[in-house]
């Protein structure tokens, strides 16, 4: 079936696609995204679990920069030459086939991807969808599938009900990373909204017993680390360029202390790679070659690129409406 609708945006979209669903539970994917011809079938694998409810699942999200595809599979995976897209590889790996399986183990999972995420219909319709404006909550949002996560697991908690969000990390989706700085900011502007957003949305939620392990440590995590993160990392830069330069600081302390801070980044970046490529081989020798070195290098720049356009952006939600905004796609690099 397809429904021909006016344009109200994603939320307005999946909403109504829940409302004609007649099954137990609904998939949502990104136009831009590609399925493995089993990804689903493992998605739905899991729900046959019959003692606990399953609300979400998310899949495996994977680049699709760099891989050839030919009718709509890829025919082979790749990491591609952006240097862009390979910093993105990187955080993408990090925060599925670490992040995301660690949550998981907890059952403190709070995102389900966009890109691809199955839901329980019932659950779905009990807690209002989507948030969307001339919905029920008459509220919008930017972060539409952190929120519905979020909501669904109050919910869940609320009514003492026996649940799981889990991560099925074989389950893969590819679907396209920005490639031009001015998506990929565009992109980190409305992860950053969409953030604020639902943390302030959802403040009870924060260090409150009632909601067990997401409201004393997931949510906790998100607000210290992904919220007040950046602010905390610029202002040791901060304190640490004005020790140096007035010499207060011990030098070869302030070295050792920067040496065992990257050294544990890429020990992450390193473990989540060997997690990824356990199941499928993503990458050859030679582009793993470049992602360990990609894991070096991107502490010397980007990760504090990025950091000051997160700062930048949590000022600019404060003051401006939230839009969801343009990304410039490239498509796929076919066969």
């Amino acid at each position: 079936m397809v429904i021909d609708k006016q344009n109200g945006g994603k939320a307005d979209a999946l909403n109504l696609g829940i409302n004609v669903a007649k099954s137990d539970y609904i998939c949502g994917i990104d136009a831009d995204s590609l399925l493995e011809e089993d990804a689903l079938l493992k998605l739905m694998s899991i729900t046959l679990d019959n003692t606990t409810e399953h609300i979400a699942l998310g899949g495996n999200i994977v680049p699709v920069n760099g891989c050839i595809v030919d009718k709509g599979k890829i025919e082979k995976p790749g990491l591609g030459k952006n240097t862009l897209v390979r910093f993105q590889t990187l955080e993408y790996l990090r925060a599925f086939t670490t992040g995301r399986i660690g949550w998981s183990k907890l059952n403190s999972l709070l995102i389900v991807s966009g890109a691809f995420g199955l839901f329980q219909r019932k659950s779905l319709i009990e807690t209002g969808g989507y948030l969307t404006i001339s919905g029920d909550l008459k509220k919008d949002t930017v972060g539409e599938d952190m929120e519905l996560v979020v909501r669904l697991t109050y919910q869940a908690l609320t009514k003492n009900k026996k649940y799981r969000v889990d991560y099925v990390h074989h389950a893969n989706c590819y679907t396209e990373l920005p490639s031009d700085l001015g998506s990929f900011f565009k992109q980190r502007n409305r992860w950053q909204r969409g953030l604020l957003d639902i943390l302030s949305y959802h403040r009870k939620l924060l260090f409150n017993p009632t909601y067990k392990q997401p409201g004393m440590i997931a949510f906790p995590y998100f607000f210290i680390f992904e919220m007040m993160g950046p602010f905390f990392e610029a202002i040791g830069y901060s304190a640490l360029l004005i020790g140096l330069i007035l010499g207060i600081l011990n030098t070869p302390l302030v070295i050792i202390l920067l040496v065992v801070t990257i050294g544990y980044g890429i020990v992450i970046s390193l473990f989540s790679l060997l997690i990824a490529e356990r199941k499928t081989v993503f990458y050859s020798n030679k582009e793993t070659m470049i992602l360990i070195l990609m894991a070096i290098i991107e502490n010397f720049g980007y990760r504090q690129l990025v950091s000051l356009h997160r700062i930048q952006s949590t000022f600019s939600a404060l003051r401006e409406n939230h839009v969801w905004g343009n990304q410039k796609r490239q498509g796929f690099q076919k066969k």
